[in-house]
């Protein structure tokens, strides 16, 4: 066997310096930066470095040599004292155990680590066979028995502290609680209270369970430690977990370090626009209370256009700290960009009509909260305007809300608006045959709406006698009020003041159609007027 591994070393020599020969060394090669080394890795361990020759990559010598140390740790037959080396007149020396060989260390290792090739082979083969000394003592029986006690008893262990933990985590908010109710703690400045006890026992609280957390994790960490420790295919994880806990915040700490001076230019510009939206909510604020006043700018334009001016700094603000966003530029960024863009651009398209027909609405000033208006069909009082929908509840008492794009293409009547200054003007019709002086409609119809409340006496009331039919006369009695809100009230008053003005003066009503003369005026008594079950106005006082 002897002669073998003479042979073997012999031919990798060879092969060896055939490919030196063959590849000479070039300037481009000798000013090169040699690559640096793999590492032999075995039982999680790194037992030590190989580099690159000639033709041989480290990264196929490392392979080859694991290989061969997997080979010689698994055949117990081998003893570690049988490893050794051995030199012949090439330059390379070989390792081998008993009669298997484990690696060939060349000049070009030994000038890498500035010693001896002889030193460097004693080294290595002396590392080689603590290595694979300790691996057979990590995979007997009993080694990994006694893994698997220290397994349960830091299972225990972490179990019993775990109970601890929370059972005094308990015990402290119990505690806590009733130290805040007894002591009333509070964070006053003069009469101002700026924290309240049940603020500061929920920070608190938090805090506490902060700090649970943060010892269970501790403990956990231990406890995955000794676990993982404790066998020989777990033994390489275990002095790595605090590293995976760590990486991701070196990271992160590496990019915002990197990323400093950018970031402090976004905050830059994010302060700037934030004292320009502080600035913009003070003037309008001002215009708004009339502090301030703008020719031909009305008050009520003062939050719509502070709410675009400040999306046009926030716009402009944005654009301007892009480029210096931290990873901005990655094709990612712009990627999830995109879609955000096609994503909204086909999704908010009614969104955006309404909100423009929102503020279009308010700046024609169409009506105001409070207004009594007409929209296509429906007719109530505004309750709220957004710039999207606006809400309206009707006379029933029901809740309407309107899109802002569908008032933009209706016909809107507003009841209020010139109410304020001029009154609205509640207009009813009657017809009346040919046979009563016109006179005399008159001053009844007069009559019934100085009698209804709600209606002014000045603009004063007047009758139009619109039209003149084939059997009758339409009249038309228009009387202002200055209450829009009352309307339905004040045309049902009207209503019965006109019937009970015509009637105690015998005068037939004709509507709602008329074919021939009654032997007989089709009208109510005044006695009759309070027929059963009807009461009289004073009736209630009578019962009494």
């Amino acid at each position: 066997m002897r002669k073998v591994l003479i042979v073997m070393g012999m031919t990798v020599s060879f092969l060896y310096c055939g490919m030196a020969y063959a590849q000479p060394v070039t300037a481009a090669d000798a000013g090169s930066t040699a690559p640096p080394g793999q590492p032999i890795v075995f039982g999680s361990k790194t037992i030590f470095n190989v580099n690159n020759i000639q033709g041989y990559s480290a990264q196929e010598r490392a392979r080859t040599i694991t290989n061969r140390i997997n080979t010689v740790a698994g055949n117990l037959l081998i003893d570690t004292t049988s490893i050794k080396t051995s030199t012949y007149d090439q330059p390379i020396t070989l390792i081998s155990a008993g009669n298997e060989l484990l690696m060939v260390v060349f000049e070009e290792d030994a000038r890498a680590a500035g010693l001896s090739r002889h030193e460097l082979a004693s080294d290595w083969s002396a590392r080689l066979s603590s290595a694979i000394g300790t691996y057979r003592q990590e995979h007997t029986m009993r080694w990994i028995m006694a893994g698997v006690v220290t397994s349960l008893i830091a299972t225990m262990i972490l179990v019993l502290v775990f109970l601890v933990l929370n059972r005094g985590h308990r015990k402290a908010v119990t505690a806590l609680h009733a130290w805040i109710d007894r002591k009333k703690v509070s964070i006053h400045i003069q009469s101002l209270e700026l924290m309240t006890p049940e603020r500061i026992e929920g920070i608190l609280s938090g805090l506490l369970g902060a700090i649970r957390l943060l010892l269970m994790l501790i403990v956990l960490y231990g406890y995955s430690h000794v676990v993982l420790k404790s066998f020989p295919w777990t033994s390489a994880y275990a002095s790595q977990i605090l590293h995976f806990v760590i990486r991701p915040f070196q990271v992160i700490g590496g990019a915002v370090w990197l990323h400093v001076p950018n970031l402090f230019l976004v905050a830059i510009i994010a302060g700037l626009a934030y004292y320009a939206v502080k600035l913009l909510s003070f003037f309008f604020t001002e215009v708004e209370k009339g502090t301030i006043t703008l020719q031909g700018f009305h008050t009520e334009w003062s939050l719509p256009t502070y709410k675009i001016c400040r999306a046009l700094v926030i716009v402009v603000a944005a654009i301007m700290a892009f480029p210096y966003i931290p990873g901005s530029s990655s094709p990612a960024f712009k990627g999830i960009s995109l879609f955000l863009g096609v994503l909204l651009s086909l999704g908010s398209s009614s969104a955006v009509s309404n909100i423009l027909a929102g503020y279009t609405l308010i700046y024609r000033r169409v009506f105001k909260v409070g207004d009594r208006v007409k929209i296509a069909d429906f007719t109530g009082d505004v309750m709220e305007m957004r710039l999207q929908v606006t809400h309206l509840r009707t006379i029933k008492n029901e809740e309407i809300v309107v899109p802002s794009s569908m008032i933009i293409n209706s016909h809107v009547i507003n009841y209020s608006s010139l109410a304020r200054q001029q009154g609205l003007i509640l207009h009813t019709a009657v017809t009346i045959g040919y046979d009563t002086p016109w006179r005399q409609v008159h001053a009844l119809l007069l009559l019934a709406a100085e009698r209804t409340q709600g209606l002014l006496r000045e603009p004063v009331p007047f009758v139009l006698q619109t039209s003149l039919d084939d059997f009758y006369v339409s009249y038309e009695l228009n009387a202002y009020t200055d209450n829009p809100l009352t309307m339905v009230q004040v045309y049902s008053d009207l209503h019965k003041n006109i019937q009970d003005a015509f009637n105690e003066y015998g005068v037939q009503i004709m509507s709602p159609s008329y074919r021939f003369d009654p032997d007989r005026p089709k009208i109510v008594p005044k006695e009759q007027w309070y027929a059963a079950p009807a009461e009289t106005p004073d009736a209630g006082y009578r019962k009494d």
